[in-house]
């Protein structure tokens, strides 16, 4: 079945407290999508935000992000008092270290005012969820030491050794574990809830995980055998992309690449559970950088650009036999961006995955490119463009001549035509199964609604928000019309 659908993260939704939550915003966008007849909702990682407010950095592959809590629906549950609130002004973008403070707050007043009438619960969701209490452990020694490698030796060793210093340290720490629980137990209710209702409006929620974990994560603390990492858990060799057209350093991410012989021994164990979790939360999964699947690019932990980084082959097709045979309903699309070579390419025939197809790289004049309309074909979800690179009309206005002029060819368009309206048609007109539109480019934004630049941290990446009334009827009407006049409505 032909279907649509619209990229936008929960972040950047419009609602009363300075972000998007689970509760009002999402259920808004879900039920506009339903009258649209767009199928399917993308979104970025939902994890706690790590450095530069990240979501692919985040402390933990598991845990939700408490930024997303809806704390009208703790009002409901009798954890906070409809005046305990946080009073937020419409903001152009999201202001994460406010947001931050201000709901930190009233989630600790909910915590008190719990008290133990969640115990039961509290106790129920961390036994289904092993991940849990390790988790809300880092989180409370954080709050104590900072930043993981600023922590005591012993306690970043705790889940190599199991020393006793740091279980009496963490013996403290017990109402601070318990709060953090707390925050995972709200974000788990809440997510559930959120897909129930997204299920009852036959909408799939479309999740994105990152194939690497953040340096210091909760992930590396209570794993350290799966990564290469030495015995006070600071990396060795990191994750990164080799210098390119882009850029003459390459990209040094900085994540600690894993051990996949250890992972190989376990049945690569962690890897099922963390697709496991991700699949009860979406309907369907991007991996992001499938590309390190089948090789990865390794760089010293001491290099300080990513010239210097060795390809390394990889155990893909082993892997992902393993998940097909643990985890036989997954829906998996695959972030093929980037460098990929005859190994990649085989891993995904392999795998029968689809890739991605982003016209906004397909536009060069070349037909031999991957990302040109001709080459979109049903086996693939096309997009105008991603999160990582530039809105269509901030593409569109930074470019001329040539490559203008190569972009209406192909695109079958006139000077002074939408090049908006052209983008997405092309999309939605091509054979692609699945077709995904950034909010941004249904809105007409220009680069200043831009969500990630690569390669950079902070600025104002990761804090596009939308606007109230950017969920109007004028673009409910036209994604109705265009949903109709390519097929792709819910009920075709």
């Amino acid at each position: 079945m032909r279907q649509s659908g619209l990229l936008v993260h929960i972040t950047s939704l419009s609602g009363p407290e300075g972000i998007g939550t689970l509760g009002g915003p999402s259920r808004e966008l879900i039920d506009f999508l339903s009258a649209s007849g767009t199928r399917i909702w993308q979104m970025l990682p939902v994890g706690p935000v790590g450095y530069g407010s990240s979501p692919y950095q985040s402390p933990s592959t598991f845990a939700g992000n408490p930024l997303l809590i809806d704390l009208e629906a703790l009002v409901e549950m009798g954890l906070l008092r409809r005046d305990e609130l946080p009073l937020s002004s419409p903001s152009a973008q999201v202001d994460f270290e406010r947001v931050e403070s201000l709901k930190k707050s009233a989630l600790e007043k909910a915590f008190e005012r719990a008290g133990s009438s969640l115990d039961r619960e509290l106790e129920a969701f961390s036994q289904s969820a092993p991940w849990v209490t390790p988790y809300a452990q880092y989180q409370a020694l954080t709050e104590r030491f900072g930043w993981f490698y600023e922590w005591p030796v012993n306690a970043r060793r705790y889940y190599m050794d199991r020393n006793r210093e740091t279980e009496r340290l963490l013996s403290e720490f017990q109402t601070r574990v318990r709060y953090h629980c707390f925050l995972q137990y709200l974000f788990d209710l809440q997510w559930k809830q959120l897909k129930d209702y997204a299920r009852q409006k036959d909408i799939l929620l479309f999740g994105d995980i990152p194939i690497y974990v953040a340096p210091g994560s909760a992930d590396v603390w209570q794993h350290p055998k799966l990564f290469q990492v030495d015995r006070d858990l600071n990396p060795q060799r990191v994750a990164g992309v080799p210098p390119d057209y882009f850029s003459a350093d390459g990209q040094l991410w900085g994540n600690p690449l894993y051990r996949w012989t250890a992972l190989w021994a376990t049945g690569y164990q962690w890897w099922i559970d963390r697709l496991s979790g991700i699949h009860d939360r979406f309907d369907i999964i991007r991996i992001d950088h499938f590309i390190g699947f089948a090789n990865y690019y390794s760089i010293a932990a001491r290099e300080t650009t990513a010239k210097n980084g060795k390809w390394v082959k990889n155990q893909g097709k082993l892997f992902f036999r393993q998940v097909k045979r643990s985890l036989p309903g997954l829906d998996v699309v695959a972030e093929d961006l980037g460098e990929v070579n005859a190994r990649v390419r085989s891993l995904l025939n392999a795998c029968g995955y689809p890739g991605m197809k982003v016209l906004v790289f397909g536009l060069d004049g070349d037909e031999s490119n991957p990302h040109h309309p001709a080459n979109i074909h049903n086996n693939c979800v096309a997009y105008t463009g991603t999160h990582d690179n530039d809105t269509v009309l901030g593409w569109w206005n930074r470019i001329d001549g040539l490559a203008r002029q190569n972009a209406l060819r192909i695109l079958k368009l006139r000077e002074g035509d939408d090049i908006c309206d052209g983008m997405i048609r092309t999309v939605l007109a091509s054979d692609a199964e699945r077709a995904v539109i950034p909010i941004q480019d249904y809105l007409a934004l220009d680069n200043s609604a831009r969500m990630n630049y690569p390669g950079t941290v902070g600025g104002s990446n990761w804090r596009y928000r939308m606007q109230p009334g950017d969920l109007s009827d004028a673009p409910l009407k036209r994604m109705q019309l265009l949903n109709r006049e390519y097929r792709r409505n819910i009920t075709s």
